[in-house]
């Protein structure tokens, strides 16, 4: 007689017989194993190197005046006027040297550059982790053709599992309801296979990274 049986449901009784069929695991320690080789460089260097790959552009500063110094060239070299920034700690800063930008969204919709903070700088990718829980909240990030982050070097961790434990060190069982990824800015490749920057967010993505390690937090840094 003729098996009737389709192919199918041979492969779902083989899942399901495979299922029942208590076996060792094969590689007990394999969740204790390291996922990538550790790092031979330091954390900026490497955020740094990872972070230009993807069209990102970094800029080291050794304290806030410099980080002052080079926004102010940046602007005058992109022709920036209309920027905006809602981070009181950022405010503070910008006000204490007298750097001009709107606090408040007035005329958003002509916006060049938001200024945000983040929550930590990925090194392994060279990634931003943002989040909605600074006052930046989802707008400012995502909306002006250029966005500019400003970090501090204890900011720096080495992977994205290191960033979710001070994500969860930070806010506890109050999780923002967005926590975002950035790597270099937006990007498709949907027509004809051409890359296309900025195709659904900021054209630019600047990172500044200030060298907080001997100092101690201030009013103008506060997380």
């Amino acid at each position: 007689m003729k098996d009737s049986t389709t192919s199918k449901e041979k492969l779902l009784k083989k899942i399901r017989k495979a299922l029942l069929e208590k076996r060792d695991n094969p590689y007990p320690n394999l969740e204790d194993l390291p996922l990538y080789p550790p790092l031979t460089d330091s954390l900026e260097i490497v955020f740094a190197e990872e972070f230009t790959k993807v069209s990102g552009s970094f800029v080291y500063c050794e304290d806030e005046i410099q980080f002052i110094e080079n926004i102010l060239l940046l602007a005058d070299q992109k022709k920036w006027r209309k920027i905006y920034c809602w981070e009181p700690a950022l405010q503070d800063l910008l006000h204490q040297y007298e750097y001009p930008f709107y606090a408040t969204d007035k005329d958003f919709e002509l916006a060049e550059v938001g200024i945000t903070l983040c929550e930590t700088l990925i090194a392994r990718n060279g990634s931003v982790m943002i989040s909605n829980g600074n006052a930046a909240g989802r707008r400012l990030s995502i909306y002006p053709s250029a966005h500019i982050v400003v970090a501090y070097t204890s900011q720096l961790v080495p992977d994205l599992k290191d960033a979710f434990k001070l994500i969860k060190q930070k806010y506890g069982k109050q999780l923002p309801s967005m926590i975002s990824n950035i790597t270099g800015p937006s990007r498709t490749a949907d027509i004809e296979k051409t890359l296309v920057l900025g195709a659904h967010g900021p054209k630019e993505f600047f990172v500044f990274l200030l060298d907080d390690s001997h100092q101690k937090k201030t009013s103008s840094k506060s997380f």
